[in-house]
C-alpha cells in the first residue's frame, strides 16, 4: 500500500482540476490572451503542482519511510535516500 492510498480520491479530485487549469492555458493561448495573463494562470497551475508534490512527499515520508525505518536494516536507508532524491528534484524544478 502506498502511503498516499488514504487520500487518494482528495489527489485524483486536485489533479483533475489541475487539468482543467491546463485545458483553460491551452485555451488562452489558442483565443491570444494577454501575455501576463497567461503567465498568471501558469505560475496558478505550478503552484498547485508543486501543493499536490508536497503532499505526496509529506505522505511518502510519513508512510513508506516511517515504516522502513521503524523496521530497520538496508531498506530503511534506502527509503531514505529515495525520498532525499525526490526532495532535490522538488528543489530544482
Amino acid at each position: 500500500m502506498h502511503g498516499y492510498s488514504g487520500d487518494k480520491q482528495a489527489y485524483l479530485t486536485r489533479l483533475r482540476r489541475i487539468e482543467g487549469q491546463i485545458r483553460g492555458l491551452q485555451r488562452m493561448v489558442e483565443e491570444d490572451a494577454y501575455c501576463i495573463d497567461v503567465l498568471t494562470q501558469v505560475s496558478a497551475a505550478t503552484r498547485a503542482l508543486q501543493a499536490v508534490a508536497l503532499g505526496l512527499l509529506e505522505d511518502h515520508i510519513g508512510h513508506c519511510v516511517a515504516d522502513a525505518v521503524s523496521t530497520g536494516g538496508p531498506e530503511a536507508q534506502e527509503k531514505v535516500k529515495e525520498a532525499s532524491a525526490a526532495i532535490a528534484r522538488l528543489v530544482r524544478s
